[in-house]
């Protein structure tokens, strides 16, 4: 039987909104005019939450963007909960869950991560506007069948619901740029883990949901779920891989708030990591990484930070290196190395590498390689009217692009 993880919703959802530690969320209800005390934030996150009264109710809502349900919490008998009000950020494109009648026998959970495990390799290879419905569908499928489960078969079961929210948040950040809409559903992954007391799978998605505020220039934002992910990380067998790619994130985060040495030092530090290697292994469902991918990383940061030789060289290497089936990362690295072209005022080279990603775009259509490939035409302000920048142009702007950004 697994052990009791308390009230790992509302122990997600106040890690997700920044509050470290249960005193920060005590002080955060002060400043709304709430006065509890630690006791009982500590009881709010125990097996058996008491229901909170009405003002600490609206004001855990207005926080932590999450209905009282969503946050662990049952009302008493008899009472009925009025509508939330409009600052809760109730997640999109949710239909009502609806729990099963009966209890859900032990094959439930092998056979719902089974689903999860073919979305999880469907990914690379699926368009995104395919894919997602499936696997949000997939999820509330979950989110139904989870109260109806219990012991092993509720711990197997929150694990492949927490990974199908965090592939669900992937597509909408990586591949549809929603980051707000990706964060609501990495909170509800972030919730599922902990009822699945996984913290390498918490740790994940802590760090997947660093990428929201770090892309948007809010470096402490960043800093501060990069510390939970780190946190989360101590409390399992991590392999060296993992361990690298949380150094990876923050600095791709450390590079778009433009603090190119710290990004530089994290990236030289997951490499150390990557080459002492260790005794574990990735769990099974971390497939987006490797150093290939970690060259990747390094070489956009080298091309942020002005290393043009280097950021070449870093990414023809990765260029040759990436496999077959990198229909994904094949057209961000050649947006890089346009990039890097285009900083060199080589303009015929930069317009080549971004018509090579926009050719693998209109067949794999992913909005990171195509926020890449405009990157490059911006940077190619200065020689529009040479005419490789108007074949790009035709190429840009021609029916095919898009209508395969409409279609994400």
């Amino acid at each position: 039987m697994a052990r009791s993880t308390g009230n790992a919703r509302l122990r997600a959802a106040r890690t997700a909104a920044g509050f470290r530690s249960q005193q920060d969320l005590v002080n955060a209800l002060a400043r709304l005019g709430v006065t509890v005390g630690l006791k009982q934030v500590q009881r709010w996150e125990s097996s058996s939450p008491p229901w909170p009264y009405p003002d600490a109710r609206l004001a855990l809502q207005q926080l932590l963007g999450q209905t009282m349900e969503q946050l662990g919490f049952t009302p008493p008998t008899g009472i009925v909960e009025p509508a939330p009000p409009a600052t809760v950020l109730a997640p999109p494109s949710r239909s009502v869950v609806r729990t099963p009648n009966t209890m859900q026998p032990a094959t439930a959970a092998a056979e719902y991560m089974a689903v999860t495990r073919s979305h999880r390799r469907l990914y690379w290879t699926v368009a995104p506007a395919t894919l997602h419905p499936a696997v949000t569908a997939h999820a509330e499928l979950g989110d139904a069948l989870f109260p109806a489960t219990a012991g092993n078969t509720r711990q197997t079961l929150a694990a492949a619901l927490a990974e199908s929210h965090l592939l669900a948040g992937r597509i909408e950040f990586f591949d549809q740029r929603a980051p707000e809409r990706a964060r609501d559903t990495w909170v509800r992954a972030l919730q599922a883990a902990g009822e699945a007391d996984d913290p390498l799978l918490g740790s994940a998605v802590l760090a997947h949901m660093a990428f929201v505020p770090g892309w948007a220039g809010d470096q402490p934002a960043a800093a501060e779920l990069m510390i939970a992910a780190r946190t989360y990380a101590r409390r399992a067998p991590a392999s060296p891989e993992f361990l690298a790619w949380l150094d990876a994130v923050e600095a791709e985060c450390e590079t778009r708030c433009g603090n190119m040495r710290a990004a530089l030092n994290l990236i030289a530090h997951g490499e150390d990591v990557l080459a002492a290697g260790g005794e574990h292994s990735n769990p099974e469902w971390m497939d987006w990484f490797s150093p290939v991918r970690m060259a990747a990383f390094k070489g956009n940061t080298q091309l942020k930070a002005g290393h043009l030789p280097q950021a070449r060289e870093t990414l023809l290497r990765v260029l040759e290196e990436l496999p077959a089936d990198a229909d994904k990362q094949r057209p961000v690295i050649l947006g890089d190395l346009g990039a890097v072209e285009a900083a060199a005022g080589h303009p015929e080279a930069a317009a080549g590498y971004a018509l090579r990603a926009l050719e693998l775009l209109e067949r794999h259509w992913y909005a990171t390689g195509m926020e890449r490939v405009r990157d490059v035409r911006r940077a190619l302000a200065a020689w529009q009217h040479e005419q490789c920048v108007r074949d790009l142009d035709d190429r840009l702007y021609g029916w095919g692009a898009v209508v395969s950004a409409l279609a994400c």
